[in-house]
């Protein structure tokens, strides 16, 4: 799957005009919403189907700031559970390799009444064809890849 790509808007940015720090989590939004898209349905189709998808954590680890005009790259690696969708992001400007953020975002999966549920065959069989990384997450969740490295470490081959 292609990286998510946003131009950074005027909007996006802050008084010293850099992208302002919670912006960057509306972009994870939108990365999130393309992968959906490319499991072959949409977010609001899984809502109408009874599941939704909080997030249970956010990480976000600044390195460089992106400025207005930016066109940022934002590639992901996808995990996950029965319960829990793992989503881990690098941005950098389109046509170079320089990381200006790593962040990620857990999910849970509940359904209508807002209480833990396992993900459903249907979506779990969706998810299985469409996770970026090989590898799922410990039953416990989130917070490390099976080999103990950070998992946007073990998703970018850093050996840290």
């Amino acid at each position: 799957m292609e990286p998510y790509r946003h131009r950074v808007l005027y909007g996006d940015t802050d008084q010293m005009g850099v992208v302002y720090y919670a912006n960057y989590l509306r972009f994870f939004e939108g990365a999130r919403g393309e992968w959906i898209r490319g499991l072959g349905m949409s977010y609001a189709e899984i809502e109408e189907r009874g599941i939704f998808l909080p997030v249970l954590e956010v990480g976000v680890r600044y390195l460089k700031p992106a400025r207005y005009d930016d066109l940022l790259e934002i590639p992901m690696v996808v995990n996950h559970t029965r319960v829990k969708i793992r989503f881990d992001y690098k941005v950098h400007r389109q046509g170079s390799p320089e990381v200006l953020l790593l962040g990620h975002t857990v999910h849970a999966c509940v359904g209508r009444e807002g209480r833990p549920t396992r993900a459903p065959d249907w979506l779990v069989k969706k998810m299985e064809g469409a996770s970026t990384l090989h590898v799922r997450l410990a039953d416990g969740g989130a917070g490390f890849a099976c080999d103990g490295r950070r998992p946007e470490a073990a998703a970018y081959g850093d050996s840290s």
